[in-house]
């Protein structure tokens, strides 16, 4: 199987840097049946930012309003996968570079059974060009 290249829809929400915040955020989309493609969360100074890409943009809005929790406005990203391989990003990363697009971010992972997957971010201005650069609708 080869790879597939998605543009995806992402929100942020900021949290206080505590224990169990992420849990309860997550236990609350879970419940209200948000399937999520991709989090990450990190500290953010004092707070803690949750980076969340939903299969459904529209309900993770609905479970984030239930849930009292503030979206940013929706951003976006690109999700990758596929068979796992050493270089399995190489390809994507060195078109970029090559056509002087700059990687804000990327987190990648083996999914095990021989898969993985990537979400990378670009700046705003640079998606179009990154979206028609690497075939990704």
């Amino acid at each position: 199987m080869s790879d597939r290249l998605r543009k995806v829809d992402y929100f942020y929400a900021m949290l206080p840097n505590t224990a169990g915040q992420g849990a309860k955020v997550m236990a609350g989309l879970a419940a209200a049946g948000v399937n999520l493609l991709a989090f990450s969360g990190f500290p953010a100074g004092r707070r803690a930012q949750l980076d969340l890409v939903p299969e459904d943009s529209a309900k993770l809005k609905r479970a984030a309003k239930k849930l009292g929790l503030k979206l940013s406005a929706k951003k976006t990203g690109f999700l990758v996968t596929g068979d796992d391989r050493v270089g399995a990003l190489t390809g994507i990363l060195a078109a970029l570079a090559a056509a002087k697009i700059n990687v804000t971010a990327v987190d990648a992972v083996s999914g095990g059974k021989g898969r993985y997957g990537a979400i990378f971010w670009v700046k705003p201005q640079a998606v179009a060009r990154a979206a028609k650069l690497l075939g990704a609708k």
